[in-house]
């Protein structure tokens, strides 16, 4: 008994932890699910404005969206996040909440949304870029000329769609652009320490005191006239674009690396241009096809590329 026990205690017990492999395929899909959220908000923004304000809108959306996200949060019973990192969820609803929504929102009354998806388009490299000079990652050079030629694809693509023609819109589409990467990055890095969900989740309440009695001014202002268009791109923006897509997004951030889930992104112009085809009835030319086949070759290195 006594060598049987001793043999029993030396035998070394097998520890298995999750394969790397599945984790990153788990990481790559959950950020791809959040780059089709987001090819939609352009068309559904673009819906909105049909019966809605760009202030109203914008205000009305984030109210919507916090709503949801305290919901969540108190049925699950979420503690509040540690004090250290407010600062970090005050750049992401800065940025992410209420920057982008709003900058993109402005220039879409002026612009179209295939000339929009420029900005998306250059996204991924700055907050490669962001996350480069905030978090201190070095992708090989390898990932920096496929991101470097994909962004250009898009971006020449998008810009040969407009004409080339630099507009106000344009102004407020860089700007849309900046501050999105800081936010993109920030909520990267929260992501690391705590849910993805959460992280949008306790952004979005934190920017609730602002955007509650804006949604009110923003309404008494801005004529409204609800069609079936402006409520269901409301609905999406608030609901789609503004929590869930974000939700998954930052979880697929977490688990594959903020530059390498970017360059996702590199899709989503071409995305956003396919449902402006269907749900916008724009045209696209012939170009599209070329450029959707280059952005997949750029996506497909960076994802394989070591950074």
């Amino acid at each position: 008994m006594r060598a049987k026990s001793s043999a029993t205690a030396q035998t070394p017990i097998a520890v298995t932890t999750p394969p790397k492999v599945h984790t990153t395929s788990t990481g790559t899909l959950q950020a791809a699910l959040g780059v089709t959220a987001f090819s939609l908000t352009f068309p559904a923004t673009a819906w909105g404005l049909e019966g809605f304000g760009p202030w109203a809108l914008v205000a009305v959306r984030s109210v919507l969206a916090a709503l949801i996200a305290g919901i969540c949060l108190l049925a699950l019973r979420i503690p509040v996040p540690e004090r250290r990192h407010w600062a970090g969820l005050a750049v992401v609803g800065g940025g992410v909440v209420v920057g982008f929504p709003l900058l993109t929102t402005l220039a879409l009354q002026t612009s179209t949304t295939a000339h929009a998806a420029v900005v998306v388009g250059l996204l991924p490299l700055t907050t490669a870029l962001f996350s480069a000079l905030r978090m201190g990652t070095r992708p090989s050079r390898t990932f920096w000329t496929a991101a470097l030629a994909g962004a250009a694809a898009v971006v020449a693509f998008t810009v040969q769609q407009s004409g080339g023609a630099l507009t106000t819109a344009d102004l407020y589409l860089f700007a849309a652009l900046l501050v999105c990467a800081a936010g993109y990055t920030e909520g990267g890095r929260l992501a690391r320490v705590m849910p993805g969900w959460q992280v949008i989740g306790w952004a979005l309440v934190l920017c609730l005191p602002l955007s509650l009695p804006a949604a009110a001014i923003a309404l008494s202002y801005e004529p409204v006239h609800l069609t079936a268009h402006s409520v269901a791109g409301l609905l999406w923006v608030a609901a789609g674009s503004q929590f869930l897509g974000l939700v998954v997004w930052y979880r697929g951030m977490a688990a594959i690396g903020i530059p390498k889930a970017s360059q996702l992104q590199l899709a989503q112009p071409l995305l956003t241009l396919v449902w402006s085809v269907l749900l916008l009835g724009e045209h696209l030319t012939v170009a599209a096809p070329l450029t959707a086949a280059a952005v997949l070759v750029c996506i497909a290195v960076t994802q394989r590329a070591r950074g």
